[in-house]
C-alpha cells in the first residue's frame, strides 16, 4: 500500500509504506506473532539499544546517508560514533528557519503532518492503533479541555530529522510518561476478528503558551525500541528552542489546541479532510493564532 502526500507547494508524492507493511507481518501472521513475542521482550530492547550506540553499528550510519540521500551539508557533523548519533543528528540553524512571528504557528518537527477536530467519540490513527483524546493521554481528565479543539498528528518517518521544538513561547508543567502495552487478544488464530491491542510508549506535557493558549504536546515512542528524550521538567520556554528529540524507533507527535486557538493554513485542512498528508518541515507556518487572524 502506497501513502499519498502533498508538498506545501501542492505537488503528490506518493511513496512506499514499508513501515505498514513489516507491522502487517508482525500483528497479522503466525510467524510474525512469533517475532513481535521475542521482540516486546525488555532483555531484547535494552541488547538492541546497546547495538544501536556502540561504535560497532556506525558502519550503518555510513550506508544510511548514502542509501537516503541524507544532504550532509546541511548537518553540524557528517562523522557519526554510532548509529543512534546519526538518527539523533543535529542540522545547522539555517536549514531549519523557525517563523518568530506571534501569530504563525509553527510545525514542531520535521514531519507528514494531518488535522482532526477533536470530538468525544472521534478517533485517529498513530502507527496502526486507533486512539482517542482520551486515550492518548490514559485517562487523564485534561483531555475534557480540549473537545471541539484541533489535534495535529506529525507522523515523522525513519529518514525525517528527529529532533523537534517548541512552537511558542510559554511555561510548561512536567512530563508524564505512559509506558506501552501490547496484549495478543487470540495467540493462534490470524483473522481480522483477533485483533493485536497495543499502546505505544509515549510522553505528554501540558503547555500555556503565549499565543496559542492552552496546549497539550504528545511525543509517541516505538513500542520495542524507541526512545522518547525530553529535555526539560517544569520551565518557562521560548518558540523554536529544541524540546527533545526521539532516538532509533519509529516517531509521532501530536499536538492538541483548544476549540478557537488556531486557523490552520488552507492547504493542509484541504488535504486532511481528502485523507492527504502534508510534508511540513521544523519552525516552518502551519496556521495562524485564531485571536489574531
Amino acid at each position: 500500500m502506497a501513502l499519498l502526500l502533498k508538498d506545501r507547494k501542492g505537488s503528490y508524492i506518493v511513496v512506499g509504506n514499508r513501515q505498514e507493511k513489516t507491522l502487517k507481518f508482525l500483528y497479522k501472521t503466525v510467524s510474525g506473532r512469533m517475532v513481535l513475542k521475542v521482540l516486546t521482550r525488555p532483555v531484547f530492547s535494552k541488547a538492541t539499544g546497546r547495538v544501536l550506540n556502540s561504535r560497532l553499528s556506525a558502519f550503518a550510519a555510513k550506508n544510511a546517508i548514502k542509501k537516503r540521500k541524507i544532504e550532509t551539508e546541511l548537518l553540524e557533523k557528517t562523522r557519526f560514533r554510532s548509529y543512534n548519533d546519526f538518527f539523533t543528528r543535529k542540522v545547522k540553524a539555517a536549514a531549519r528557519p523557525v517563523d518568530m512571528r506571534p501569530e504563525s504557528l509553527v510545525s514542531p518537527c520535521d514531519a507528514k503532518l494531518s488535522a482532526y477536530k477533536i470530538g468525544f467519540d472521534s478517533s485517529f490513527l498513530i502507527k496502526g492503533t486507533p486512539y482517542n483524546v482520551k486515550d492518548l493521554l490514559g485517562g487523564d481528565s485534561v483531555y475534557s479541555g480540549f473537545l471541539d479543539g484541533t489535534c495535529l498528528v506529525f507522523r515523522l518517518a525513519v529518514d525525517d530529522y528527529h529532533r523537534y521544538c517548541y512552537f511558542d513561547d510559554g511555561v510548561k508543567g512536567g512530563n508524564t510518561f505512559l509506558k506501552g502495552v501490547l496484549h495478543t487478544v487470540h495467540p493462534i488464530v490470524v483473522d481480522s476478528k483477533y485483533n493485536i491491542y497495543k499502546r505505544n510508549s509515549r510522553e505528554y506535557t501540558v503547555m500555556d503558551t503565549q499565543n496559542f493558549g492552552k496546549a497539550v504536546q504528545v511525543e509517541v515512542g516505538a513500542l520495542m525500541v524507541g526512545r522518547i528524550r525530553n529535555f526539560h521538567g517544569p520551565c518557562s520556554f521560548r518558540r523554536g528552542e529544541e524540546k527533545g528529540m526521539f532516538e532509533f524507533g519509529g516517531s509521532t507527535i501530536v499536538l492538541l489546541l483548544q476549540k478557537d486557538a488556531v486557523t490552520l493554513d488552507e492547504d493542509i485542512v484541504n488535504n486532511s479532510a481528502n485523507n492527504i498528508e502534508t510534508i511540513v518541515k521544523y519552525g516552518e507556518k502551519i496556521g495562524v493564532s485564531a485571536k489574531m487572524s
